[in-house]
């Protein structure tokens, strides 16, 4: 049997039962007693009394399905103001197609089994504070005009909201639970104005509120949908739901999986110290303003699709993998912990990130990023981290002048973080954002850096030294932080780029001495080995300077000489000749005559002369 709810009776604000001392149904006149302590003679009586419309007050009552049933029957399923806190459905509650036309309470109430609003209509708000659901709640295809409140409830069973709708209708045109088309406009709730001369019940109101159409001069637009503190122990399910305002889920609790699959919200979705136990699919869903997924604990896969709106997982702890599917988005990550693989996608339109400020991810991809304003010095791991198509930011390109040495300086574009332009004290007069898409900054995450400078693009700006900000890192940690984000860069450009960045942070890091030095010529000969160009013009100076040397020395020797000097070249020159033909024949004879005189006899020396 059911036990009684322990209600202390001075918590009530109403006149108990007198049945029993512990009974706090709400006791009907003239009878002293509540509805389910009352004789079948009684409860024909009081049921006789009702009419279509009219209010209902069970607080405190134990309430069974035949007794549920005979009072929704006599008043034709349409009630007026409902009160039903502290009340017990010790069966099946079932409120299929009733429309409340007041205000509807089920504060405290307790529901042993099955609790089904399948296509209730609840003209004015509706209340479940601290209720509890032994079994399934379902409000799917249901409609809520007012504020819905569901703080601090407990769910056992599954809870269904599916198709259900809260707040006001949808534009004419659009689709429940559809995806935003890229640069589709925001969805923002209409208000219903009833027109003059217009009369319609409370009935026909209940069963137009689904329509485009609907009128209804209570409705004043936006409303919102809390479910604060709210415990699903069972799964959840908020398919193709539509709130016309906020939607509040700040500190609740999913214990199993929960699904808000083309779910869509006007304004903001506010999931704030959310405990997922089971895996979360936050998508796709449209989303007007915001979703705030701050501080939220993940036990197991988060999947966030949503487009055209802030997206914030400040300090948000997932261990499972986080997919995070977005289009023309904020993204904000300032200290969240991702253990599991994880991986955010652009989809279409622009992605911006805007901080990543003491994120702790284990395996992050980021897919087609705008980094150009977003600082990455507060990476708690940037060597794990993938960046694939992503916009970065861009060196102040042309020329620039200066009050330093030297004066008149010549950038050549290269991409570079956020964090160099906070430390190099370059502004948005100087600044093109990023070569692939020429546009302004977006605001640092860390800060501003100071006044925005009111000079036109490319006027004279004094050149101030870098300043150390809390938010900047100084030029050794940049060098340290583009040679471990390097690797993780697809583009074979953006990682010589970071390559250049990490050497030039190391020169303009290191002490004025033999090593700043030696980079310095490094840098200015060829670009740290990066910068061919700037190599081949050397060696094209140097060639050009070697050939106007020799040149200039040949020029300087005669080509022939003096006109008066060449008679005595002449006569020298036929006095050579002559020695050397003399010397020639008298070389010949000598070679010849030894040969003569061997030839001769040897008695030919006695032979006598003849004198004279």
């Amino acid at each position: 049997m059911t036990s009684r709810p322990k209600i202390a009776l001075m918590d009530v604000v109403w006149r108990t039962c007198g049945a029993s001392p512990g009974c706090p149904g709400i006791a009907r006149e003239p009878y002293g007693r509540c509805l389910a302590h009352l004789t079948p003679a009684e409860t024909g009586a009081v049921l006789r009394e009702l009419a279509p419309g009219q209010a209902l007050d069970l607080r405190g009552t134990t309430v069974a399905e035949d007794l549920l049933a005979h009072l929704l029957d006599r008043l034709e399923r349409r009630v007026g103001r409902a009160r039903f806190d502290h009340a017990v459905f010790t069966s099946q509650a079932r409120f299929g197609e009733v429309a409340f036309t007041g205000d509807a309470t089920f504060d405290h109430a307790r529901f042993d089994r099955l609790a089904s609003f399948y296509g209730a209509r609840f003209l004015r708000n509706v209340s479940f504070r601290a209720a509890r659901f032994a079994r399934e709640l379902s409000l799917h295809d249901a409609r809520v005009r007012g504020h819905a409140a569901f703080d601090h409830a407990t769910i056992r069973g599954d809870a269904l909201f599916g198709a259900a709708r809260f707040g006001g209708d949808l534009p004419a045109g659009s689709t429940p639970g559809g995806t935003p088309s890229p640069g589709a406009p925001p969805f923002r709730a209409t208000p219903d104005v009833s027109s003059e001369g217009t009369r319609n019940t409370p009935l026909a109101e209940a069963r137009n509120a689904s329509s485009p159409g609907a009128r209804n001069a209570s409705f004043h637009g936006r409303q919102d949908v809390s479910f604060e503190g709210t415990q699903f122990r069972g799964f959840a399910a908020f398919d193709a739901a539509v709130f016309a305002g906020d939607v509040v889920f700040r500190g609740a609790r999913f214990h199993r999986a929960v699904s808000f699959r083309g779910a869509v919200c006007a304004a903001t979705a506010a999931f704030e110290g959310t405990r997922f136990q089971g895996a979360a699919y936050l998508g796709p869903m449209r989303v007007g303003r915001r979703l705030s997924l701050a501080g939220v604990r993940a036990g197991a896969a988060l999947h966030v699709e949503t487009g055209g709106c802030r997206v914030i997982l400040r300090t948000a702890d997932v261990a499972g993998p986080l997919v995070a599917r977005l289009s023309d988005a904020d993204l904000d990550l300032r200290g969240a912990v991702l253990s599991g693989t994880s991986a955010v996608t652009r989809r279409s339109g622009r992605l911006r990130v805007t901080s990543l400020d003491g994120l702790d991810a284990a395996a992050l991809t980021l897919t087609g990023a705008d980094l150009r304003g977003c600082g990455l010095g507060g990476l708690r791991r940037p060597e794990r981290l993938r960046l694939r198509e992503c916009l970065f930011a861009a060196t102040p390109g042309g020329m620039r002048l200066r009050l330093g040495w030297p004066p008149v300086r010549w950038w050549s574009r290269r991409r570079v973080l956020a964090d160099e332009h906070l430390w190099r004290g370059w502004d948005a007069a100087g600044f093109a954002g990023s070569p692939e898409s020429p546009a302004p900054p977006s605001p640092r995450s860390h800060g501003s850096a100071g006044p925005q400078d009111s000079r036109p693009q490319g006027a004279h700006r004094p050149r101030k030294p870098p300043q150390e900000s809390p938010g900047s890192p100084d030029a050794a940690r940049l060098a340290v932080l583009y040679e471990r984000l390097r690797p993780g860069v697809d583009d074979a450009r953006t990682s010589a780029d970071f390559a250049f960045g990490a050497m030039d942070m190391r020169r303009l890091g290191s002490s004025r001495g033999r090593a700043r030095l030696l980079l310095s010529l490094y840098w200015l000969a060829s670009g740290y080995g990066l910068r061919t160009g700037r190599a081949l013009g050397w060696l094209t100076l140097v060639t050009a300077v070697a050939a106007g040397a020799v040149c200039w020395t040949a020029g300087a020797r005669p080509a022939r000489p003096p006109v008066g000097q060449r008679p005595q070249v002449a006569v020298v020159g036929a006095v050579m000749r002559g020695g050397v033909r003399a010397g020639l024949r008298g070389g010949v004879r000598a070679g010849l005559r030894p040969a003569a005189t061997a030839s001769r006899p040897a008695h030919s020396h006695a032979l006598p002369t003849r004198a004279g």
